[in-house]
């Protein structure tokens, strides 16, 4: 047992814990052996509540694209999987206005809920949440009002949402911190249709007499350059920096971690070796 890498995760648990039960963000962490992070704010707990990583992770920022897993979380627990919607010319003008990732989306296609939710999460699709927010709100401002209910009841107190795709209108599309979006990740990662859209790579949509052909890449890189991720979201605003939300298996336990405020390539490095670092510590007992 490596009882120095033991005592300096024991102790940074403890202070962790700690900070968040106060409301205050914890410095960087400084265990031995812990990978240099380089985001303004960072967490990493696993499924047992080991807190093995934490840096201003109760500070509250906006955190872009991040704002749709709360967006899939929702539909989730609103919609059935084979319910179809039509997509709107105000869900296309909305991602080509705001200068937004799409799915590519067309007025009149129509798709089931199942293909929007990967058209919302893989190419992080502000086309797809608008068409989502809008018919299970029903409205957009109906359904942020059920976004920020479901924070509430997932405890994330230090979470507001004031969209459904993290835009930067209106108030930077809200605020949480790396905790809470490791909480929400956590549960999120609970359904099985979440879990199986965020770890998928591409996704394929055939051409149909009601939609055309799609083909959908994920923008977590880290899907293809470590072992055992199951995903989950990337974001960026110039606000928010880029994000990434990730989870993989080490030990024999679900790790998620947080990375806000990052540069784009760095995040998906940064996230392999925390991952690899909260196995080791899992491995030394």
């Amino acid at each position: 047992m490596r009882i120095g890498g033991f005592i300096g995760s024991a102790v940074l648990a403890m202070l962790t814990g700690l900070a968040v039960l106060l409301g205050v963000s914890s410095p960087a962490a400084a265990a031995p052996g812990a990978p240099a992070v380089g985001a303004r704010s960072a967490y990493v707990i696993d499924s047992e509540g080991t807190v093995h990583y934490g840096k201003r992770e109760t500070r509250r920022v906006p955190v872009a694209s991040l704002v749709k897993v709360m967006t899939a979380y929702v539909v989730l627990r609103e919609a059935r999987l084979t319910d179809t919607i039509t997509i709107s010319e105000s869900d296309v003008r909305h991602a080509a206005g705001n200068d937004a990732t799409t799915a590519g989306l067309k007025k009149g296609e129509r798709l089931t809920v199942r293909d929007l939710l990967y058209g919302l999460m893989l190419p992080s699709g502000a086309d797809a949440a608008n068409a989502l927010a809008r018919r299970y709100g029903p409205g957009k401002e109906a359904f942020v009002a059920k976004m920020n209910r479901a924070a509430r009841a997932l405890g994330l107190a230090d979470t507001r949402y004031t969209n459904a795709d993290g835009l930067p209108v209106p108030a930077k599309g809200g605020y949480s911190t790396a905790v809470d979006q490791a909480r929400l990740a956590q549960a999120a990662l609970r359904n099985p249709t979440f879990q199986a859209v965020v770890g998928t790579v591409t996704h394929r949509v055939g051409k149909t007499a009601v939609h055309r052909a799609h083909t959908w890449r994920n923008s977590n890189k880290l899907l293809q350059r470590s072992d055992g991720v199951l995903g989950v979201k990337t974001g960026y605003t110039r606000a928010a920096g880029y994000c990434l939300l990730f989870a993989g298996e080490r030990g024999g336990r679900t790790v998620v971690g947080v990375l806000l405020g990052d540069q784009s390539e760095r995040r998906f490095k940064t996230a392999a070796q925390l991952l690899d670092y909260a196995g080791e510590q899992l491995a030394a007992g």
